[in-house]
Order: C-alpha cells, then structure tokens, then sequence
C-alpha cells in the first residue's frame, strides 16, 4: 500500500520543485553584457527565481527579453521570464542620495536596488508596492 504525504491527503497536488538563488553584483560586474545576459539565463532555465543584487542596463534588459523570445523558440518547456525591479529611493534625504550615488560610481552600480528574475513557467506574477514584494507562483 502507497503511503500518502499530507497535501494529497488534503487533495493538493504536488507541485515542482524550484529554487531560489541570491547573485550578488561582485559576481557579474566584470562580464560585458552578453556574458551577463548569459549568466542569468542559465541560472533561470533551471527552474530558478534569481535574486539579483543591483539593476540591469535598460538594454541589457531589452537584450534578455529579446534572448529570451528566442530560447523559447528553442526549449519546449521555457516559456520567458517575469522581471521586477524593487528599489526603495523615495524615502530617503538629500544627503543619503548623494552618498548612494557616489557609491554607486565606485562599484559601478546600484547596489542599493534588487532585481527579481524568474521563469515564466515558475512565477506567475511579481507585485510590488512600497511596503511589500508580492511574488505569486503558478501551481
């Protein structure tokens, strides 16, 4: 006799596995933009939601979308990805701006923001307001 684990005794059916996976920008600061489009995309094909630390380029960004359309040409089972930026900038003073800004130039880039990239067939939506990040998945 076939043992039943709680949620199918519940009626729910099981769902699959993911991962999360935090990037922090020290990683990917070196990589011109096709390396890094690379990187991320390899990372999320494998049924990953990446945590990015930092914000892409606006055309790296449009360089993912656009590799993205074309993995799924390729790959049955990837359908794209779902993006959010999540930055916290409206709360701050004159002064907190300047220094993040000045940090930003010494690293090269806004360490201060994360970026939520995940697969399409994974997550099905990323809400975000100023006092939460709502991240729904698809069952």
């Amino acid at each position: 006799m076939k043992k039943r684990n709680n949620s199918e005794r519940r009626g729910m059916s099981r769902t699959k596995d993911f991962t999360l996976q935090f990037l922090p920008y020290a990683e990917i600061k070196d990589l011109d933009s096709n390396n890094r489009i690379r990187r991320i995309l390899e990372i999320i094909r494998e049924d990953t939601i990446l945590i990015l630390q930092g914000k892409l380029k606006p055309e790296e960004e449009s360089k993912l979308i656009k590799d993205t359309m074309n993995l799924i040409r390729g790959f049955e089972s990837f359908r794209g990805v779902e993006l959010a930026i999540v930055s916290n900038y409206s709360d701050r003073s004159l002064i907190d701006k300047i220094k993040r800004n000045i940090v930003n130039l010494l690293y090269g880039g806004d360490l201060d923001v994360i970026t939520i990239i995940g697969p399409a067939t994974i997550v099905k939506e990323i809400k975000k307001n100023p006092k939460k990040i709502e991240l729904f998945l698809k069952k």
